[in-house]
């Protein structure tokens, strides 16, 4: 069974904490697919997040990110970006840590996501 199929609504599900050590990171997901794992979700940061502590990020799954409103610094890169801004990340491919200044909040799709 895919993604449930959804005419376009007001998702009801809760923000809940993206887990890890960092405080202030957040999730809403809003689609999944209970046999492959393939998910869309909401993802926020708070005003000045800062994820050093999770270091370094590598998916074993492919990522899409679209940053719909704020400011996303990748610490190793250097480089922020802000909205309107779109990321297509490989399995394997290295990002993060990340900050965020004003906070930020982005789409992502994640294809691929182990069960």
């Amino acid at each position: 069974m895919p993604k449930p199929q959804y005419e376009f609504h007001r998702p009801r599900q809760q923000w809940t904490p993206a887990g890890g050590p960092v405080a202030g990171v957040w999730e809403q997901i809003l689609a999944r697919d209970p046999h492959s794992g393939d998910y869309t979700r909401l993802m926020r940061f708070e005003p000045g997040t800062d994820t050093t502590p999770n270091g370094p990020l590598a998916h074993d799954f492919h990522e899409e990110v679209y940053i719909v409103d704020g400011d996303l610094t990748d610490l190793t890169l250097g480089q922020t970006f802000n909205a309107g801004m779109y990321a297509s990340r490989l399995p394997g491919m290295p990002h993060g840590p990340w900050r965020s200044d004003s906070g930020v909040l982005m789409v992502e799709f994640r294809h691929g996501f182990p069960r």
